[in-house]
């Protein structure tokens, strides 16, 4: 080892000064895959695997969101591998103290190993058209992030250069700028840890379901949605009928990381962790279903079993106190709530 390092001058680059205080350098070989809880709760990314030129619309309690396509189509679900990758090393360096910035120089090989994308020449030219596809999206939303809640419109990235590339042309270190609004989303910590399995997934819909499940399961036992709004928030285009179907063979793979889908009376999709070991009361207080139907007329057109996700979270967050009347306090936490 000592004599590799003697062969290239004995010291390790200088990592500040080549980035001239400007540039974050993506360094951390094994950090945890990190996604943003705002485009985890909001279908920003085309579910397709071909050009997608659509213009999206999606309006769910009071949040607006437009997606707008370049000429490239509209970025994927497996593009955002690339912007879970940034997150993830953005957050690995607040942990280790480290000061970040929204410019990022990063190795594309590093990326492709971390995300589990092929490194063959012709995943390398895939990733290029992630690049170019996050940069040509424009997404225009009213969605909070960072704790702002503000009419907005933004790339998914602001911009990317290839910086150092073979003689062949295949890409080596990449800069890239991310857009204020995920910036904004990394400096107060909104993101949540995905299982590193998230990349093996094959099928955009299973990632789309794994990341509504992360997001609104969390840390509880079970989480009930329906089918329509499962279909609304994923973003997926097919008809309900279909979308049921492919949901059906979604269970009957049953190949989502930490959670098991099942299927319940009246159109709902149960999420269930796997291999967790319930204690008593870990799982929050019990609702009466009459709470849940004053819950339904409180808050129309809402998703009453996100919003209980959200309360037992907190709740748990908390330190799981003891509630008189748990019925109450979610009833209360909701008229506070809006």
């Amino acid at each position: 080892m000592a004599a590799v390092l003697a062969g290239q001058g004995g010291l390790l680059p200088d990592r500040v000064q080549a980035r001239g205080g400007d540039f974050f350098i993506c360094d951390f070989l094994d950090a945890l895959p990190k996604d943003d809880m705002a485009s985890m709760e909001h279908p920003l990314f085309s579910l397709s695997t071909r050009t997608d030129l659509r213009i999206l619309s999606y309006s769910h309690n009071g949040t607006e969101i437009t997606v707008t396509p370049s000429v490239r189509g509209l970025a994927t679900l497996f593009d955002k591998d690339i912007l879970i990758y940034c997150i993830s090393q953005l957050m690995a360096a607040i942990n280790a103290g480290r000061e970040i910035t929204r410019h990022l120089r990063l190795t594309a090989h590093d990326l492709m190993v971390a995300t589990n994308r092929e490194t063959s020449g012709d995943g390398y030219a895939r990733l290029r058209e992630a690049f170019e596809r996050l940069a040509g999206t424009r997404i225009t939303t009213n969605m909070m992030t960072g704790g702002q809640d503000v009419t907005t419109g933004f790339g998914l990235i602001e911009s990317w250069q290839i910086v150092r590339a073979t003689k062949g042309g295949r890409m080596v270190q990449v800069a890239v700028t991310l857009s204020d609004w995920l910036f904004r989303a990394v400096m107060s910590k909104s993101v949540l840890t995905l299982s590193r399995d998230y990349f093996r997934l094959r099928k955009p819909l299973e990632r789309r379901v794994y990341e509504l499940a992360r997001k609104h399961c969390g840390r509880q036992a079970e989480w009930h949605i329906s089918l329509e709004v499962l279909a609304r928030k994923s973003g997926s285009a097919s008809p309900l009928r279909v979308f049921r179907k492919m949901m059906r063979d979604m269970i009957t793979a049953d190949q989502l990381p930490d959670y098991h889908l099942s299927e319940e009376p009246g159109d709902i999709i149960a999420v269930r962790r796997r291999d967790v070991v319930v204690l008593p009361g870990q799982t929050g207080p019990a609702l009466k279903p009459a709470t849940l139907e004053s819950a339904r007329a409180m808050m129309p057109g809402w998703d009453i079993y996100a919003l209980e996700a959200d309360w037992r979270e907190i709740w748990h967050r908390s330190g799981r106190p003891k509630l008189r009347s748990p019925d109450a306090a979610f009833l209360g936490w909701l008229k506070k709530r809006g």
